[in-house]
């Protein structure tokens, strides 16, 4: 049977995918940097399908390698990757912007997909089959003020995976990016660290929710071998581009 390994699965997408897809039975290795929540999740999706959890940082280059040991009896059967884990921090200037924070996500969103997708892709060559799922962001297309190193990390993403896709040209081994707009998880609360801060991001607007995603996600992983869904852009209806957003005022 085969193995859908999500990363950064604690919470938001990767949480919502997880449920969805142990609601179909599939077996799953789930990994996230919390491992009391890992567990709780474990416990509850258990009870419709097996779930392998695994707890580190997928920027830590030490701890992939690592879970690629611990794991190595799992990987050949992983036919799915998800590299959802990812965050954002802080939205200040460039030129006043918090430095640890940029090293953050550039170790995380960029150099942890590549660790995670240069550890498991090769299982999949090997098979001859397989499909990799990258969490990008409307922020990879398109950049606002303040987040230019998060929308940096984004562009990266999506260059990846254009390239990774020419790379496994030959192979049965398809390449999907998805870029969500305004979606509401834990993002805007761990990028601002300010749960009144966070909360008004949100104030007048129905955002995108993780199940929405995870819907989407699905959809793509269902289409028949022959189909590759390349990029999705998914933006909330009162979400016209990336800075602009309507906001009900009553």
């Amino acid at each position: 049977m085969s193995i859908t390994l999500i990363t950064g699965a604690t919470s938001g997408i990767g949480l919502a995918l997880a449920s969805k897809l142990a609601k179909q039975g599939s077996e799953l290795i789930l990994t996230g940097r919390r491992g009391e929540r890992l567990d709780k999740i474990k416990t509850e999706l258990s009870q419709n399908a097996k779930i392998h959890t695994f707890t580190f940082d997928v920027s830590s280059r030490k701890a992939v390698e690592k879970f690629l040991e611990a794991s190595k009896e799992l990987l050949p059967r992983v036919s799915v990757l998800v590299n959802n884990a990812g965050l954002a921090l802080g939205a200040d200037k460039l030129q006043e912007a918090n430095i640890d924070d940029w090293e953050t996500m550039i170790d995380t969103n960029v150099k942890g997909l590549l660790y995670m997708t240069r550890g498991i892709v090769p299982y999949m060559v090997k098979a001859n089959n397989g499909h990799v799922v990258n969490i990008g962001s409307v922020a990879g297309r398109w950049v606002y003020g303040g987040g230019s190193v998060y929308s940096a990390t984004k562009f990266a993403v999506r260059a990846i995976s254009e390239a990774l896709r020419v790379d496994l040209l030959g192979t049965n081994i398809r390449v999907s990016n998805i870029e969500p707009g305004m979606l509401e998880t834990e993002f805007s609360l761990v990028r601002f660290r300010d749960p009144a801060r966070a909360k008004k991001v949100y104030e007048g607007v129905t955002p995108l929710q993780p199940e929405d995603i995870a819907d989407t996600i699905q959809w793509v992983l269902s289409r028949p071998p022959h189909v590759n869904i390349q990029e999705i852009v998914i933006f909330p209806t009162a979400q016209a581009a990336i800075a602009n957003i309507h906001r009900r005022t009553s």
